[in-house]
């Protein structure tokens, strides 16, 4: 990798990189919403947030559950559900970067307005692990089944297994093969996750997120995305979080219920997503360990159907979906990575 400058930056622009016009087919909601005071504000509602620029086509799912009075619930498992199933995609389901055996494995979790929740992890040849998380949740006494049982239960409930390795994604891990080089490279989106996090017309909150994980992995290496609390976290009182970028990181400091917790005691959901990353600054420097070397971003939303996002450096993007439209963001960062000449 050619040498960067970074520049350390506390602040940065949020700018509107992509509007569409999807998800204008509802009417402004104009209830309001006790904040603690005396004064009470309107709550921006049907709201969709999700990570990274494939959001934006997974919001249109969402959406189309969303704008017809349709649980939050629902939105997000149809939301994630397509780059899932993109082989385009090369972080999220079928398609996904295998491990450094070969073999392509799913994490998944996700939460309702209930706080019931669902997750796998290290789950093979079911292309949708976000729809298996669900049926853990509805179905079993457990809130995680991983491997060879996440498989078996998904086959017993009637998905179907494939090969989720397409030829693309195996042609580049044989190519990998010959170096066997493992580095995990910062905002290249090998290792990165769509999360998804929903606020409905009955003012109720959910929340999804499902990954691939870090390509050429250890087999059986396990992230952020299918642990409630860290890659994923809702609690329909205050709001709702989710992570992506490296997940041992996010892991760490139990990210996404941190940023909830951050929002109960006053934050906005900005500043607790400003605070949870410089969380991960703090134990990074703890350990010697370069942050250049590392992307977190974190996106959070409240009761109110206000959002932040926040992220260890530039580069981490984030769609947005209400009755104004489908937009893509650039969200706020810690460091400033300047594009190479």
């Amino acid at each position: 990798m050619s040498d960067r400058r970074y520049f350390i930056k506390t602040t940065a622009l949020v700018s509107a990189g992509l509007i569409l016009n999807g998800c204008t087919d509802s009417k402004t909601d104009t209830s309001t919403a006790s904040t603690g005071s005396a004064t009470a504000v309107s709550v921006n509602k049907p709201i969709v947030l999700s990570t990274w620029r494939f959001g934006i086509q997974a919001n249109e799912a969402a959406w189309k559950v969303l704008s017809t009075n349709g649980r939050a619930l629902d939105a997000v498992e149809a939301g994630v559900k397509i780059p899932e199933g993109d082989p385009n995609e090369r972080s999220v389901g079928y398609g996904g970067r295998p491990d450094r055996d070969g073999r392509v494995t799913l994490d998944a979790c996700i939460m309702d307005e209930n706080s019931n929740i669902g997750s796998v992890a290290c789950l093979e040849h079911i292309k949708h692990p976000i729809s298996v998380a669900r049926a853990v949740m509805e179905k079993t006494p457990h809130v995680m089944l991983v491997g060879d049982g996440a498989l078996n239960f998904a086959l017993s409930h009637g998905f179907e297994k494939e090969n989720l390795l397409t030829e693309e994604s195996e042609k580049e891990w044989k190519e990998w093969l010959k170096t066997s080089d493992y580095k995990p490279i910062a905002n290249i989106e090998n290792h990165d996750t769509i999360g998804m996090i929903a606020l409905d017309t009955n003012g109720n909150l959910s929340g999804a997120c499902t990954t691939s994980g870090m390509a050429y992995k250890m087999h059986g290496r396990v992230g952020d995305s299918p642990i409630i609390g860290a890659g994923l976290y809702v609690d329909n009182e205050i709001g709702a979080a989710t992570a992506t970028g490296h997940g041992e990181e996010v892991i760490r400091i139990s990210g996404c219920h941190l940023v909830v917790e951050l929002m109960r005691q006053g934050k906005t959901p900005q500043q607790a997503c400003e605070e949870a990353v410089g969380r991960v600054m703090k134990l990074m420097k703890l350990r010697n360990k370069d942050p250049k070397e590392i992307q977190v971003g974190f996106l959070a939303l409240n009761k109110n159907g206000e959002y932040g996002s926040y992220c260890v450096q530039s580069g981490f993007n984030y769609a947005v979906c209400d009755v104004n439209g489908n937009k893509l963001i650039d969200a706020k960062y810690f460091l400033e990575v300047p594009a190479e000449k």
